[in-house]
């Protein structure tokens, strides 16, 4: 049985609903718990001034919050 195409306004309520937010990784985690390391990885960053693009939801504020002294929020 074929799919139904979705709507155009289906497809972006998802993206829509939640903004984005730019995340910069602009301080050395090599002095810093493990577990600091891994919140960091797990945000998709791997090298010093990088800004990598994330979905604004509580999920990934949780989680710059947990390491502000490692990150920025770029507005």
């Amino acid at each position: 049985m074929p799919r139904k195409a979705k709507s155009a306004a289906a497809e972006t309520k998802g993206s829509a609903g939640e903004g984005r937010i730019q995340i910069q990784y602009y301080r050395s985690f090599i002095a810093t718990p493990k577990t600091h390391k891994q919140m960091v990885r797990s945000l998709g960053l791997t090298k010093l001034n990088q800004i990598v693009d994330r979905p604004d939801n509580a999920s990934t504020r949780g989680a710059v919050a947990k390491i502000p002294h490692l990150l920025r929020i770029i507005e």
